[in-house]
């Protein structure tokens, strides 16, 4: 059953979380995480390996949460690697690596057959 014995079973999600520092590029935590979200949402329009993607902050607002959800999600490995290569994301890259402290990130092959 796994993994998927066609890509027609399967995507590819691709879920990054960040820790935002308090103050960074003269913005506050909460500017900042405002700013990315808009950065990330606009990807969707400008790269079209994209499937689907959501960006999200966590609500509780308590360590040792993270701020900055990205779900995102991709037909394959090839789909992730040319919107990590895509130079638009390259200019988004930039930007989280001057408003975040921390990252952690996971990617995994869904199968929608048996999600749910």
């Amino acid at each position: 059953m796994f993994p998927p014995k066609s890509k027609a079973e399967s995507l590819l999600k691709h879920i990054v979380l960040w820790k935002l520092k308090e103050n960074a590029g003269g913005a506050s935590r909460k500017e900042n995480a405002l700013e990315l979200k808009r950065r990330l949402e606009n990807l969707k329009s400008l790269i079209p390996d994209i499937v689907d993607l959501k960006v999200g902050f966590d609500f509780r607002e308590r360590p040792p949460s993270y701020e900055v959800c990205l779900d995102s999600l991709f037909q394959d490995a090839k789909g992730l690697e040319n919107y990590q290569k895509h130079p638009e994301h390259l200019k988004v890259a930039s930007f989280v690596k001057e408003v975040t402290s921390e990252r952690a990130a996971v990617d995994y092959l869904t199968n929608p057959a048996i999600s749910g």
